[in-house]
């Protein structure tokens, strides 16, 4: 077996892998033996197929497969001893791969494009700056905490008549025909609920204010909630199945349910905080104003790293083998997309490489590494931070190392968690780079200042 690589520029190469009959024939011939010792032919006993017959019948599978495997294998290795990194997978050339007779030939040449990696430099030094964003809530904020606490452990409590708008209503929808008159074979629903804060007929808003149980309201209900997946769960029906309604209905009101915020006691401190741990409306506020100050740092974070990575990518001036990346792109893909739609989306495409390929030439050049105790740590703050979005702040710490131990054993999961901690690496080793200028700033000017990133 013979390997070469031919440098076409800078970053395009081909690898071309001669291999003969005697590079695979020992293990074709062993590959059949095991076909004979297994072979289960009528008319002959078991292990006693002849040879011949056995060649006959899996010669040509058994050496495609080995010539295969050792192709693979070889290339790998080859590329591994010679040092030569590639983005994406070799892939047959175009031009120099000569069509292969599988019945006749015996030697077989084969050809690879290769996309080189570039070699570049992150070329960081102390006149490059970033702000780091010191973020001030404003009193707003703490409003905004304060009001979703309340509305998280309120509840709905029965009521006689609909005075704010506010309520939801159970009751029975009929479909309607133009005329008024009840559908033939039309939808027809039990104790479906609408919720009055949602609907989007501003007019038939005010038209329900005084409604009592029992009585009834014709309405167009596509206007009132045009949402598809809304209306689905109001007439119990698949979203697939609402496209089309464009009908009234008429409602017969069975209940009536006003929503109630909690209230501001220790009834609901406890809840949110554990039994015992916040004693005041005082201390809750404190507790808010920490987890305020706890999430906008978050988002200084956040903001801090888009930064540090568009200051990056601005500096990456090196070079790509965009020609081969989009034929790698579609042949991953098979099919899945055209290449109009791959030129449409290479443009992130290449920006999220570029990050990529920085980040790891950061994190070999200054060996980063995440031990395991960084990387339980982690699943463990991801993990809290899970329950806290839906309002459990005093899950046991028990539950907590249970539960992230068990996303660890999710490879996809624990990938994505590695990926973040070395990102994180990166940020931190790029840090002592540069310099970084802590700003302070309110939190309404930095929520402009993220409009208008998101904006370019």
């Amino acid at each position: 077996m013979n390997i070469v690589k031919e440098q076409i520029d800078v970053l395009n190469a081909l690898v071309k892998v001669r291999i003969s009959k005697e590079d695979y024939e020992p293990n074709v011939q062993k590959t059949l033996a095991d076909y004979k010792k297994k072979a289960r032919i009528d008319g002959f006993r078991p292990g006693k197929v002849p040879s011949g017959l056995i060649q006959k019948m899996y010669g040509k599978q058994a050496m495609l497969e080995e010539v295969n495997k050792l192709l693979s294998e070889s290339v790998t290795k080859f590329l591994s001893d010679q040092k030569i990194h590639i983005l994406g997978d070799p892939l047959p050339s175009e031009k120099e791969q000569a069509i292969i007779d599988w019945e006749n030939q015996t030697e077989f040449e084969f050809a690879f494009d290769l996309g080189l990696a570039p070699e570049f430099e992150l070329n960081l030094s102390k006149k490059d700056k970033l702000n780091f964003y010191d973020i001030t809530p404003a009193a707003k904020v703490t409003e905004t905490y304060l009001d979703s606490y309340l509305r998280r452990y309120g509840s709905f409590a029965t009521c006689d008549v609909v005075e704010d708008g506010n309520e939801s209503l159970t009751g029975n929808f009929v479909e309607l025909n133009e005329d008024g008159t009840v559908k033939d074979s039309g939808i027809v629903t039990d104790n479906s609920v609408i919720y009055l804060e949602f609907m989007k007929d501003e007019k038939l808003k005010k038209e329900v204010i005084g409604l009592k149980i029992g009585d009834t309201l014709t309405f167009n209900l596509r206007k009132a909630y045009p949402n598809d997946v809304e209306l689905a769960s109001i007439l119990h029906m698949k979203k697939e199945e609402v496209a089309s309604i464009d009908s009234d209905f008429l409602l017969t009101i069975n209940s009536i349910s006003r929503f109630q915020k909690a209230i501001l006691n220790q009834e609901l401190f406890d809840k949110v905080f554990g039994e015992g741990e916040i004693k005041s409306e005082e201390e809750f506020k404190e507790k808010i104003q920490v987890e305020i100050k706890h999430n906008l740092q978050r988002e200084s974070e956040y903001k801090f790293r888009m930064d540090v990575k568009e200051a990056l990518l601005l500096k990456a001036d090196f070079k790509l083998p965009e020609a081969f990346l989009k034929r790698w792109i579609f042949s991953i893909n098979e099919g899945k997309f055209t290449l109009d739609q791959i030129d449409a989306d290479f443009p992130k495409f290449m920006s999220d490489l570029r990050w990529q390929l920085m980040q790891n030439k950061a994190i070999k050049e200054h060996d980063l590494k995440i031990s395991d105790e960084e990387l339980i740590e982690f699943a463990k703050y991801i993990t809290r931070m899970q329950f806290e979005q839906y309002g459990l702040h005093n899950v046991p710490d028990e539950n907590i190392d249970n539960y992230a131990k068990e996303s660890l054993k999710r490879p996809e999961e624990k990938k994505r968690m590695m990926e973040k901690l070395y990102e994180d690496k990166v940020i931190d080793y790029v840090k002592t780079l540069i310099t970084v200028e802590d700003k302070v700033i309110s939190s309404e000017d930095f929520d402009k200042l993220m409009e208008d990133n998101n904006e370019q």
